[in-house]
């Protein structure tokens, strides 16, 4: 009887004790436009195209999201293409181009769609208005600079009035002050010298002098710092003035030591 009253007592001892402890799992972190931008830096293109999306869907006017997706899109098909010298056939025989291009499409109309939405609420805007300009800018970046076809005028001309109208209203927006700069660059080499004269123009040494001031300014905030040093690191690159790409290239790689391109770029010029 006694071991039998023992025994139940284990029992109930037993059913009364907690568990084993278990290490609780943090929960997974909401996506944000910065660590999407910081995936985009580091070259995880995909990545960052796709947290991009989780931002803007669950902040559908979040336009910096648009932005940023696009440019991610754009330069998952820049990196898939290379450089070669027949494009058009390179992009034919791109296995994920026909979707990434689809999609890069459908989220520059949305974005536009929202920006200009704005922009018939209030034409005064500046963001809506250097958005509509920099989406504008990354379709003539992809077709004209990364596909090499001569289209987007209509794109060209809207962005450029939208980004000259911020920079007369506020000189010091930097974003604009580079989109505006690689619209003079695209211009200034990938389009021949007559239609660049219809065009206005283009400077691809004035381009240049303004990333490069733009990318000086350490008192920048971190994101637009590294678009103007990015930029200023691929036109050294185009320009084959390579010294001073490496020396940019090391810079950033302080910042993205994660980026693989910075990395081989270094490792093949040291």
């Amino acid at each position: 009887m006694k071991s039998a009253v023992l025994w139940c007592a284990a029992v109930v001892l037993v059913a009364a004790s907690p568990g084993p402890v278990r290490a609780q799992t943090p929960a997974a972190q909401p996506p944000t436009l910065e660590a999407a931008q910081r995936l985009f830096y580091n070259a995880r293109y995909a990545d960052a195209a796709a947290m991009a999306l989780e931002v803007r869907t669950s902040q559908p006017g979040e336009l910096a999201a648009y932005e940023l997706r696009t440019s991610a899109l754009h330069f998952q098909i820049k990196r898939a293409i290379g450089d070669p010298a027949d494009k058009g056939k390179a992009l034919a025989a791109c296995a994920i181009c026909a979707d990434v291009m689809a999609a890069f499409a459908d989220e520059t109309a949305k974005g536009l769609a929202i920006a200009r939405a704005r922009l018939a609420a209030d034409p005064k805007d500046q963001d809506a208005m250097f958005f509509v300009g920099k989406l504008d800018l990354n379709h003539l970046w992809l077709h004209l600079g990364t596909l090499g076809k001569k289209t987007g005028w209509d794109q060209y001309w809207e962005a450029r009035k939208y980004l000259d109208e911020v920079l007369e209203a506020n000189p010091n927006h930097l974003r604009a002050r580079v989109a505006r700069a690689w619209m003079d660059y695209i211009v200034g080499t990938k389009v021949p010298w007559g239609t660049r004269w219809v065009l206005g123009g283009g400077n691809k040494k004035k381009g240049l002098a303004i990333v490069a001031e733009v990318a000086a300014i350490d008192a920048a905030d971190f994101f637009v710092l590294a678009e103007a040093r990015f930029g200023l690191w691929e036109m050294q690159v185009r320009e084959k003035r390579v010294k001073e790409a490496l020396a940019a290239a090391r810079e950033l790689h302080e910042q993205f030591p994660d980026n693989p391109e910075i990395t081989r770029f270094i490792e093949q010029n040291k």
